[in-house]
């Protein structure tokens, strides 16, 4: 019998949530007798290899190149996961969403404390850079997802009770002790 195969991927956000993956500790061991990796930085697959049935994402997207990410994710999976605030609901990233792009771009490139070299002023513009949205978005305005696990990070049990419960076809022990932040 095949394992089922899980993909992951980090969009725009700080990579938090793939770590508490990792923190479920030596319970990866059991995770990868569970399942196969497709596609992941947890095993550096950088392209899908074939159809998998669940993935993870992380992050909100702020670019062009996130958007063909995650709609390629909700291609090749049969079941997506937003993982983490950033994915739910933008996250620290739409911090930016009340301001222009364009004023965002001058005090990043032109006239932040930290620019001192640039006295060219000289706007990034190479045409293989993704292009910036207008703002952060959370992922199910771009795509259908299934599943939300909430956190910034979530936490490592979290993660854990949701993925082995999907692959196993258990119901999702999901306590009120995963989920709360008070």
């Amino acid at each position: 019998m095949s394992k089922p195969i899980v993909a992951t991927a980090s969009l725009a956000g700080c990579f938090g949530c793939h770590m508490s993956i990792l923190d479920i500790d030596d319970r990866i061991l059991q995770l990868i007798e569970l399942v196969e990796f497709n596609k992941s930085p947890i095993n550096d697959i950088k392209t899908f290899t074939k159809q998998c049935d669940i993935g993870i994402i992380e992050g909100g997207c702020c670019n062009t190149e996130n958007i063909h990410v995650l709609k390629d994710f909700r291609k090749n999976c049969k079941i997506l996961i937003s993982l983490g605030e950033c994915a739910i609901m933008g996250g620290l990233p739409a911090m930016r969403n009340g301001i222009p792009v364009k004023e965002c771009l001058e005090e990043a490139y032109l006239d932040g404390p930290t620019v001192g070299q640039n006295t060219e002023r000289i706007m990034p513009n190479d045409p293989e850079l993704p292009i910036i949205l207008d703002k952060v978005y959370p992922l199910h305005e771009i795509v259908k997802i299934d599943y939300y696990l909430p956190g910034c990070a979530p936490r490592a049990d979290l993660i854990w009770n949701a993925v082995v419960a999907l692959v196993t076809g258990d119901e999702m022990k999901l306590p009120y002790e995963l989920i709360k932040f008070d």
